[in-house]
């Protein structure tokens, strides 16, 4: 592994979302996690008044939107259009949820953005995270954004440890990934495209793109091989 395969074009396809000029400011996908609350204040003010309904000071909800009257709404956010929020979502603030993506009963986000099309549909937490474009967290998958000894975060690769100077940071997720149910991705952790995460897996580290995740260990390659970001998953 290279540090250019933890780019943010490695792992997303920047097309697929209204974050992209946060991303286009940084080099590495979690330098966006601090700058994200005033980036939503500045681009929602930027947003089309006859597209967006503005709730208070800093909540943009696309009028194409579907929000259920129990999601609760915290800002600073941007819901944009078809995105779906389901009974009891709680979304927490310094978020950008994209088109089409979906936030599921009972989850939970905070300090995070959702690629178009990204979903945590059943009881997941999503917190200082990244869900790339069409990426799937399944029933009760779970980000896990702070180090039980409260130390910045590190992210574990086989060419050594890189040190991401935040003290919460969840999991990066590619495009397409899909994370298997009661699956806990530990902080730090960064999956590349396309890969999928077998349900029950306790995550760490970086887990490279077209891969099979079995178990801590165990990471396989799939047979089939699938094109670069902005077309794998079309």
């Amino acid at each position: 592994m290279a540090m250019e395969d933890l780019i943010s074009t490695k792992l997303f396809d920047l097309s697929k979302t209204a974050a992209a000029p946060i991303f286009e400011s940084v080099t590495y996908p979690w330098e966006v996690l601090p700058l994200l609350s005033d980036f939503i204040i500045r681009f929602g003010r930027m947003l089309p008044e006859k597209e967006y309904r503005r709730i208070g000071d800093d909540i943009w909800v696309s009028l194409e939107a579907k929000v259920a009257p129990t999601a609760y709404l915290g800002g600073p956010l941007i819901v944009c259009p078809g995105a779906e929020l389901r009974h009891c979502a709680f979304v927490r603030g310094s978020a950008i949820i994209g088109s089409g993506a979906v936030v599921g009963n009972s989850t939970e986000l905070k300090n995070s953005i959702l690629f178009d099309g990204a979903q945590a549909p059943h009881y997941n937490y999503v917190g200082d995270s990244v869900l790339g474009y069409k990426a799937h967290m399944g029933a009760g998958s779970i980000t896990s954004n702070l180090k039980s000894d409260k130390s910045p975060v590190q992210i574990a690769t086989i060419s050594g440890r890189i040190q991401t100077g935040l003290k919460k940071m969840g999991a990066i997720v590619g495009d397409c990934v899909e994370v298997g149910c009661n699956s806990v991705l530990n902080p730090g952790t960064i999956i590349g495209v396309n890969t999928t995460v077998y349900p029950l897996s306790m995550v760490r580290g970086y887990i490279p793109p077209n891969a099979i995740y079995k178990h801590q260990g165990e990471v396989v390659g799939k047979l089939d091989e699938k094109p670069e970001p902005a077309a794998f998953c079309e």
